[in-house]
């Protein structure tokens, strides 16, 4: 058998066989979900992607006979540095057939690259951050993921596991059904907390979008400051996001909380365009769109991807509220089901409030490190 070769990613036809080998990994798999080739070249556009104003990335591809058989990226996140005060890198879009050798291979290559620039050690898989793909899927193989949510193969855990990885942090997901979700509890206590509060909550207003990302930006940041890992999004950032989100967004799915007419907390939640994009197979953009305005009224569930409050408000009730009034809004727009994901394991807050709401832990994600 011909050996492995290791290369840096330099070229644009690189970059075109970097991406495709994702394809290439989970052919044939039912639950994999084809991202569009446009939105994986814009995670890894080391010119037009904002995130590299303050980060490093080195993208490797490992190849037998001149086909691919694994990739990797090694990651210097300066902000994450500044943020925890840690000299920890990141490897990230991990994809390797099931081969201890290439893999071996890979993270050597990786855990070397973040040596070489004083990083005492590798974790991951962050693809390229903490605000992107994040965390390895170790339970809940048969199901698809949501919207902006990884997949990979079940034999990636014994890649890693057998390299010297070791669990740093889990992630939960959990499902949501309406039917469940407005128990009585729910509701009294949602009315108690609105009362003493003098809250509102109120849908996102499209027609002043600029303004309203302005007021989450500033929630985001300061809700979710002190969480394991996070890292604040820089303006140019949230603004790169928020324009890519925004064709996806239901109004009356992102929710602010206001007490006393003050912003003290938001959420935020997608319909689940991956219902569509999984027949979409070459993840091109034309055939995609088209799908998703065919099929758009198909969908009937939702990712709640973000649920917070700053932090002098955070025992005062107003998360369950949000909750409470996500899932409301939710079946009323015709999305009697989802997901709320991710949820950090020792998140005491957020744990209780998806159990409040008789959430069903249905997948889990693990983050691994090692010293480099």
């Amino acid at each position: 058998m011909a050996s492995v070769t290791l290369r840096p990613v330099r070229t644009k036809k690189d970059e075109t066989r970097f991406i495709k080998f994702q394809w290439t990994i989970n052919e044939g798999n039912p639950h994999w979900v084809p991202p569009l080739l446009m939105d994986r070249r814009k995670l890894i556009d080391r010119k037009g992607n904002p995130f590299y104003k303050h980060a490093e990335m080195e993208m490797f591809l490992a190849e037998r006979d001149g086909a691919p058989v694994g990739r990797i990226a090694a990651i210097v996140n300066d902000n994450h540095i500044k943020e925890h005060n840690e000299k920890v890198g990141f490897f990230g879009f991990f994809e390797c057939i099931n081969d201890q050798t290439v893999a071996n291979l890979l993270f050597d290559a990786a855990r070397s690259w973040l040596k070489s620039r004083g990083m005492e050690a590798m974790r991951g898989p962050a693809s390229p951050s903490v605000n992107d793909e994040y965390g390895l899927l170790v339970d809940g193989f048969d199901q698809s993921p949501f919207i902006l949510m990884p997949y990979n193969p079940s034999y990636y855990a014994k890649l890693i596991e057998e390299y010297g990885l070791k669990k740093e942090k889990d992630l939960f997901a959990f499902g949501l059904d309406s039917k469940k979700v407005f128990a009585g509890k729910l509701t009294r206590v949602t009315e108690i907390v609105k009362k003493r509060e003098e809250l509102v909550v109120r849908s996102l207003n499209m027609k002043d979008f600029d303004r309203e990302i302005k007021v989450i930006h500033n929630l985001y940041t300061r809700a979710w400051s002190h969480n394991w890992g996070e890292v604040p999004l820089t303006d140019d950032e949230f603004a790169y996001m928020a324009k890519d989100l925004k064709p996806l967004v239901d109004p009356e799915l992102v929710v602010i909380a206001e007490s006393k007419g003050k912003p003290v907390g938001f959420g935020l939640s997608l319909p689940d365009l991956n219902m569509v994009l999984k027949h979409n197979k070459k993840g091109r953009l034309i055939p995609g769109v088209i799908r998703l305005l065919l099929f758009k009224k198909r969908i009937d569930r939702v990712r709640v991807i973000i649920l917070g409050v700053v932090p002098e408000y955070l025992n005062t009730g107003i998360g369950g509220v949000l909750f409470y009034e996500t899932g409301k809004r939710c079946v009323a727009q015709g999305y009697p089901g989802g997901e709320a994901s991710w949820v950090l394991e020792d998140n005491v807050m957020m744990n209780r409030g998806a159990e409040l709401m008789q959430g069903e832990k249905t997948k889990t994600y693990r983050l691994y490190q090692v010293p480099v």
